[in-house]
């Protein structure tokens, strides 16, 4: 996600977690803009201090543990401005910290700390009479609606149709796995206050293909692209299939793509629409259904297919639907859910705080965005052991074998927590604390 925030001219610093090794973000202000580096949310020993234009906009430096003099120090003339945002990144690994502008792969700032300590929280303030306005990628902070973290949905062909509406930096990342992964490409439309788009890989810079692009995305209306891989040939056009090439990019060595992911940040919202070759969900009766066809889907939302009174529906990012099989309790409600993983289609629990489904695989716990919820209906949980399957239990699933799974639960260290029933294994597997844990007692989901 991302953080928008304004600063006073007060040097108190507002701390937030940080996930990487690194820290991007932008900031407005005449002068002083500066970034601390902690271990925990507040300031002490020990801290690293990176003070961009300081000086009235002149000078640029780090320092260790408010101590002078500076570690490093470097002529910057004129690098802030009041009336514009100005990217930066901060990076820091092997006891080595970075700063650098945005765009930019040669670091303006480098220094390497011979007693470096682990960093779990920066923060940011100016002072010496600048006030700030920061776009700052980070996590979770400040409820903004400029969300610098991707949705992701299954993709089944070589392609997906996208309708966009926002302001600026529209992102789509292509992976072969759920979630933030490596490697990863990146497309990102309209960056750079919509003058700009390119196609990075992995994160990295220097971008694979860049090209102008002004005015490319429109916040009032949407626009249309097409985007498709094909034995590594990266292809964006404009408009749709039929449309202008925009970028092209071959990798050398392809990475299967299974899953788009979509975003927007820096200071833009997104409304979105995507198409492409989906399955419909699969209705819960006493037979597992293989639908025999694949249809172009409509635009990409919550959906079920009702057969009955239960079906599965698809929902990402902590969603539940309105009529969820509520099924546990940790902290709150779980909810039935299941997730695909390693070819398997996995029961297990979905906990909307954590905005995932966890599932056991393997003898761990996975935290999956994309999921579906059991919704539409009143089952009933029934005490069983081992492999003792009742005939009216609800499917819930399969291993990557093709062996049926079902939904059990099990009350654990003041939890009720829901997971897969493997038969052949005579067990109920949860998902617990990062593990997988089984359990020989447990209750199963049936039928009425």
């Amino acid at each position: 996600m991302a953080v928008s925030l304004s600063t006073e001219d007060k040097l108190e610093y507002h701390f937030y977690p940080v996930t990487a090794g690194q820290i991007q973000f932008r900031v407005k202000a005449p002068n002083d803009a500066h970034i601390a580096l902690t271990t925990g949310p507040q300031e002490g020993d020990p801290m690293y201090e990176v003070f961009i234009g300081g000086w009235s906009n002149s000078k640029s430096v780090v320092r260790k543990n408010r101590t002078k003099p500076e570690v490093l120090e470097v002529e910057t003339p004129d690098i802030l401005s009041a009336d514009e945002f100005r990217g930066f990144w901060i990076r820091w690994n092997d006891g080595t910290l970075t700063v650098g502008k945005e765009g930019d792969s040669a670091p303006l700032l480098s220094y390497t700390d011979p007693e470096p300590f682990g960093i779990g929280y920066f923060g940011v303030c100016t002072g010496w009479g600048a006030t700030g306005d920061w776009l700052i990628e980070g996590r979770k902070p400040l409820n903004t609606p400029n969300k610098l973290e991707y949705k992701f949905h299954a993709v089944r062909s070589g392609s997906v149709l996208i309708d966009v509406k926002a302001k600026s930096n529209g992102h789509i990342a292509l992976t072969d796995r759920k979630g933030d992964s490596s490697p990863m490409y990146e497309i990102m439309l309209g960056g750079w206050e919509n003058q700009a788009s390119v196609i990075r890989y992995d994160r990295k810079q220097p971008d694979k293909v860049r090209v102008d692009t002004p005015n490319l995305l429109n916040e009032h209306e949407h626009k249309r692209f097409s985007i498709t891989w094909l034995e590594g040939l990266v292809t964006v056009r404009s408009g749709g299939q039929s449309g202008a090439v925009l970028m092209e990019w071959r990798d050398p060595n392809p990475i299967g793509v299974s899953y788009v992911g979509v975003r927007t940040g820096w200071g833009a919202t997104g409304n979105w629409k995507l198409r492409f070759e989906q399955y419909p969900a699969v209705a819960v009766t006493g037979q597992k259904k293989h639908p025999s066809t694949t249809t172009p889907s409509a635009p990409l939302e919550v959906r079920g297919l009702d057969a009955g009174s239960a079906c599965w529906c698809d929902a990402s990012g902590g969603m539940v639907p309105p009529d969820a099989v509520e099924g546990g309790n940790d902290d709150g409600p779980l909810f039935v859910g299941r997730a695909h993983h390693e070819g398997a289609l996995i029961p297990g629990k979905v906990k909307p705080s954590h905005s995932v489904c966890y599932i056991a695989w393997g003898g761990e716990e996975h935290g999956k965005s994309d999921y579906q919820v059991l919704c539409g209906c009143s089952p009933t949980w029934v005490p069983v052991s081992g492999g003792n399957i009742p005939s009216n239990a609800l499917p819930g699933g399969e291993t990557e074998d093709g062996e049926p799974l079902f939904v059990g639960r099990v009350h654990h260290e003041g939890t009720v927590t829901i997971g897969k029933v493997q038969p052949s294994h005579s067990v109920c597997y949860i998902p617990f604390g990062g593990a997988e844990v089984a359990f020989p007692e447990y209750e199963i989901l049936v039928g009425q």
